[in-house]
């Protein structure tokens, strides 16, 4: 369903002209980098060259050096240690790094993770005791237990020690800390300088943590050139985690990204490889689409509906022929993620109609049912303000007990909209964009207002409107295969660092538009500037044909890219915006 956006066109810069020409591209490409804050020459060949030379030294990253110190020891004394990881992508590939780190050094390493429906997030005290009783001496969790505080205080009485990597919100202001032996986070206050990337996720966080301890492990700052090989070979694993999380794509998350990218497509992981073929991307040049679209949903089908084990098992200890295996079983688990999925999203949709909820002025949505299922509901609640452009809480209930999963918008921090409404939670837990919590069903209404007391106090109208940045005014005329190599070179793109979109203005629709699609849902044109005709494709906007007739005046927001069909290559815009009367809206 087409919904317009409010268009943020970029002002134009003077020095963008010189700027591209002391790199020899475009003077859009000029533009776009000082739309980024990248003004100085060496900055911008930097920006178009990521190095893993950026990457900042382990020893900076708050409680690294006395978690790698102890790791190193277990590994030494042969000291059982296990890795508690989160059942998303980014603990599934933050509990393969550090396996794959212990496990090269020679060390005693088993994997744990939580079932998402029957345990729930986080570190929990019952398996915290299993763990312990089956011989652990060491345990170190990723991408989660900033929050265990009682937890840790079982592993404490049973004199093993904890260590905790996260990147997730804490609890408290001033903020309570789990009592364990360290604590290894990007964020970590009252530590003697910030880390230079406050935004690492938790498959950052475990790779840091790996070269530290195969620092510690030689005694030196340099690792060895096996360690070096793997920590190399990792960055497809923290690229992954990386791109699924959302977190910003800058700085080193930008940089393992880049490298982990093209990691992925050369990797020599049995798992990543099988993964990769259950896709049907073996040998392709892999981007950031295809990972949170493609690679990441096969990951997390089996913890949102099976157990997240078997992804760590295909990317950790599988052969050849169990990987693939895993791999299939994963693409039939998403494929039944997307039916579950529709389903859960025509009732949401049902329920906001017939509760008025999208028309009652109202700043958030909590939306609630028996019956739907906790681990689907997460990509639900993203829909839903893809939609709707609202924070939203989805709960799934049963026995009277609620799980949730939230989503939010930029400008609203949901870990901090969740602890102002502890009163009516039994647990919760995440960051700005994506939190979880638990619920008494008792207290759903009461939660519901309160959540939407916050947001409304939170939210301006215009923050409940879609944005749309654009980068720069072009004419087709610019809009070349060279500009769209040029502009790949600035990926890649994701939170923190978007694809760029360019606004083509006085442009006409040449021809009648036509829909296309199973269902019709999309809308294929051309348009014309000048003596310039280019093919566009605009997703989800089939309804506005009748709007588009020939000869019609378009204001065009369009992202370039080459399409290749029958061994023919053409420069094709898709359009992710227009503006009909664009004169009015100048």
């Amino acid at each position: 369903m087409y919904r317009p956006k409010h268009w943020q066109i970029d002002s134009p810069n003077a020095g963008a002209a010189e700027l591209a020409g002391r790199l020899k591209v475009s003077p859009l490409i000029g533009q776009m980098l000082l739309n980024r804050g990248i003004s100085g020459l060496e900055q911008a060949q930097a920006f178009l060259r990521p190095s893993l030379k950026t990457l900042a030294e382990p020893d900076l990253l708050p409680g690294l050096t006395a978690a790698a110190q102890r790791l190193a020891r277990a590994v030494r004394d042969g000291q059982k240690i296990v890795i508690y990881g989160d059942y998303d992508v980014d603990g599934i590939t933050a509990t393969s790094i550090l396996w794959h780190a212990i496990t090269l050094l020679g060390g005693k390493v088993e994997t744990y993770i939580p079932h998402r429906i029957d345990e729930g997030y986080g570190l929990n005290s019952e398996a915290l005791g299993q763990i312990i009783d089956n011989g652990a001496k060491l345990i170190v969790t990723v991408d989660c237990g900033i929050t265990a505080l009682e937890p840790a205080g079982v592993a404490r009485q049973r004199g093993v020690d904890l260590i905790i990597t996260d990147h997730h919100h804490w609890h408290g202001d001033p903020p309570v800390f789990p009592d364990c032996y360290a604590i290894v986070h990007p964020r970590l206050p009252g530590t003697a300088a910030a880390y230079p990337n406050p935004n690492l996720c938790g498959a950052g966080v475990a790779f840091k943590l790996a070269w530290g301890i195969g620092q510690a492990a030689m005694g030196a700052s340099r690792v060895s050139d096996s360690f070096r090989g793997f920590l190399i070979e990792a960055t497809a694993l923290a690229a992954l985690g990386t791109i699924a999380d959302v977190v910003p794509l800058v700085g080193e998350n930008r940089a393992l990204a880049h490298f982990g990218l093209s990691g992925l497509r050369q990797s020599k992981l049995t798992g990543i490889r099988a993964l990769i073929e259950s896709a049907a991307l073996t040998g392709k040049n892999l981007d950031t689409y295809d990972v949170g679209f493609l690679l990441a949903p096969r990951l997390n089908a089996c913890g949102r509906l099976g157990h997240a084990a078997l992804a760590v098992e295909m990317l950790t200890t599988a052969g050849e022929t169990r990987a693939r295996e895993i791999a299939v079983y994963l693409e039939t688990q998403n494929r039944a993620r997307q039916a579950i999925e529709k389903q859960i999203f025509d009732q949401a949709l049902a329920q906001i109609e017939s509760n008025g909820w999208a028309d009652d002025g109202r700043r958030a949505l909590v939306l609630a049912a028996e019956g739907w299922h906790a681990g689907v509901i997460g990509i639900v609640a993203s829909r839903i303000v893809d939609r709707f452009c609202r924070p939203t809480v989805m709960v799934a209930l049963g026995n009277g007990q609620g799980q949730g999963s939230a989503r939010s918008i930029p400008g609203f921090h949901l870990a901090r909209a969740l602890e102002s409404c502890a009163a009516h939670l039994v647990a919760y837990g995440g960051h700005e964009m994506a939190a979880g919590l638990k619920i008494e069903a008792a207290h759903l209404d009461d939660f519901r207002r309160a959540f939407c007391r916050v947001a409304d106090s939170t939210l301006t109208d215009e923050m409940l409107v879609p944005q749309l940045r654009v980068e720069c005014v072009a004419d087709l005329s610019q809009v070349t295969e060279g500009l769209i190599t040029d502009l790949q070179r600035l990926g890649p793109f994701g939170h923190g660092n978007r694809r760029p979109l360019l606004c083509i203005e006085n442009a006409t629709v040449a021809g009648p538009a036509r829909r296309v699609g199973k269902t019709g849902d999309h809308l294929q044109l051309l348009v014309k500037q000048n003596r310039r005709t280019i093919r566009c494709i605009a997703f989800g906007a089939g309804d506005l044909i009748d709007r588009l007739p020939p000869d019609t005046a378009v204001r065009l927001a369009v992202e370039p890219s080459i399409n290749e069909f029958n061994g023919r290559r053409n420069v094709e815009l898709a359009v992710k915006d227009f503006q009909l009367n664009p004169q009015a809206a100048g």
